[in-house]
């Protein structure tokens, strides 16, 4: 009887990794939507009138709601109440809601219409936060941007819903398995998005000859309808599953508010939250700039507009060669058989190298920058698998740090050097943005699996709830501080190619060190309490 009833989806290493596909393809879109207009900043300027700061303005709308009204915590206790398989949906569908109206806003069918007279007349002061120089607004902002700061800030909601509703549904699947395997796996396939979206957005605004930006976005949208149909289809997995083993987390044991104290008073907590929020402040803050950063720090001549290398054609040839880059390292890493293992791992290295060739013969920061994850995609098998069956999470937290700090001096200090030397620098900006991404790859497959280490099951959602809570305040501000000190340490320049990035990249190297730092007293904080972070994850 016993054994009957452990035979659940499961018990099922193809059901339990078809409800990660699922959770990871769901995220995978919401990745491509966050930085939807990010490669395409230009042609925004160009067509709706949207300077630097509007700009900015606009993409930190993102996490406004989540960080100052609070709504990621309401999320984790809605998640901790709810169960997973309904906050899965909700956060998938509330990103849709936002996807659509930031698509509304930047198109031609808001122009000209009364909602873009009101938007224009209003919105420009908002008390308390316009003294705490937090608004999400501003007097003069365009009406397109304000509407879709709007629209962004109803999608943050629900992606940052969805990133603490997937990390609990790994938790629900994979606890006693292979964890850290499993969320490392489902950041490396969510962060292919980070490519996707810099290779395909500037694509879909210039499709044809002729340019329109909401195309980008519509692209957009319909990857969140398709995010949605992933977490519907994950809601019946799930729903089987608790039939199966009876389990109904938020009826059996209820959340109650007094419980957050035992996740706020856990000093190991505030370190993993702390190592979070400086490792990611680290990153996607400056994935927002990176483009510009190669772009000033680079030599790069656009190929001849008659040649392949200038044609639309080549987007899709690259990306194909990508998805082979991942696909590829990605399976070599779960082949037992040597020769198909190292087959696919140097099918792999090869599509690599030919896809930075492609990159480097399009003369594109965007292209070169879209190599990002690929590496991260081959080693978060490793790395991973590594932890599952060896542990060493919190000495992975430090190696990460000691990465992340020297790629980011190399691009302050060593990328500069080679600017007059087109190949050479091409060469180091690549190896250093793989290396970042790699570095990257750390934290999913390290950090997140230790939360359940440190809480209560009944409290998991709630508690990566405050870890992103905590993460978004510096993903709202390290974006503004990047620009304040560009303009600081750049006066007078016009020229978005000619700015000096060596004080922005000395900051965020920065936060490298302090995580670092972190990382030595959490193995310190893990040996005294007996945690187990250095423990493996899968149980006997």
């Amino acid at each position: 009887m016993t054994q009957a009833i452990q035979k659940t989806l499961r018990d099922s290493a193809g059901m339990r990794w078809t409800a990660l596909l699922l959770l990871a393809l769901a995220m995978f879109c919401s990745y491509i939507f966050m930085d939807i207009l990010s490669p395409i900043k230009d042609l925004m300027q160009e067509t709706r009138g949207w300077d630097s700061t509007a700009f900015g303005t606009m993409q930190g709308s993102e996490v406004f709601l989540n960080v100052f009204v609070f709504f990621l915590i309401f999320a984790g206790i809605i998640l901790d109440k709810m169960g997973v398989r309904f906050t899965a949906v909700l956060s998938a569908a509330v990103m849709l809601v936002g996807a659509c109206v930031k698509w509304y806003a930047v198109s031609e069918s808001f122009m000209g219409t009364g909602l873009e007279t009101w938007f224009n007349n209003n919105l420009n002061y908002i008390p308390v936060f316009d003294e705490l120089g937090v608004s999400p607004f501003y007097a003069g902002m365009p009406a397109s941007a304000k509407f879709a700061a709007c629209g962004f800030m109803i999608f943050g909601c629900g992606c940052e819903m969805a990133g603490i509703t997937v990390s609990r549904g790994i938790v629900k699947w994979f606890k006693g398995r292979e964890m850290a395997l499993a969320m490392g796996s489902e950041m490396a396939l969510a962060r292919l998005g980070v490519a996707t979206c810099m290779i395909f957005s500037p694509f879909f605004a210039r499709l044809g000859g002729e340019v329109s930006v909401s195309r980008s976005v519509a692209f957009g949208v319909v990857l969140m309808c398709i995010a949605l149909i992933m977490t519907i289809v994950y809601f019946f997995m799930d729903q089987k599953l608790d039939a199966q083993t009876g389990e109904a987390e938020e009826k059996d044991d209820p959340f109650k508010i007094s419980d957050l104290g035992k996740i706020l008073t856990d000093s190991g907590f505030w370190i993993v939250a702390l190592l979070c929020v400086l490792y990611y402040s680290a990153i996607f803050p400056f994935q927002k700039y990176a483009v510009n950063m190669l772009q000033c720090n680079l030599t790069l001549t656009a190929p001849d507009a008659d040649s392949f290398w200038a044609s639309s054609s080549v987007t899709i040839v690259q990306y194909v060669i990508m998805l082979v880059v991942a696909a590829a390292g990605f399976a070599s890493n779960f082949q037992k058989k040597a020769n198909l293992k190292f087959g696919l791992l140097g099918l792999s290295i090869v599509a690599l190298v030919t896809y930075c060739y492609m990159g480097y013969m399009r003369q594109s920061a965007e292209s070169i920058f879209a190599v990002f994850p690929l590496l991260a995609v081959l080693i978060t098998p490793i790395l991973g698998s590594y932890l599952d069956h060896h542990g060493k999470a919190a000495s992975m937290l430090v190696l990460g740090s000691i990465l992340l700090i020297a790629c980011h001096l190399t691009f302050a200090f060593v990328l500069p050097m080679f600017k007059d030397n087109a190949v050479g620098g091409i060469i180091i900006a690549y190896t250093t943005i793989l290396v970042l991404g790699a570095s990257f790859s750390l934290v999913p497959a390290s950090l997140w699996p230790s939360v359940p280490k440190l809480v209560d099951a009944k409290v998991i959602g709630s508690a990566y709830a405050l870890i992103f809570w905590i993460q978004n305040i510096g993903l709202w501000l390290f974006p503004l501080l990047i620009g304040k000190v560009l303009d600081q340490t750049n006066p007078g320049v016009t020229d978005p190619t000619q700015f000096d990035y060596t004080a922005p990249l000395v900051m965020l190297a920065s936060l490298g060190v302090a995580a670092l730092i972190l990382g030595f007293v959490l193995k310190v904080v893990d040996k005294k309490k007996g945690i187990g972070l250095e423990l493996p994850n899968i149980t006997e």
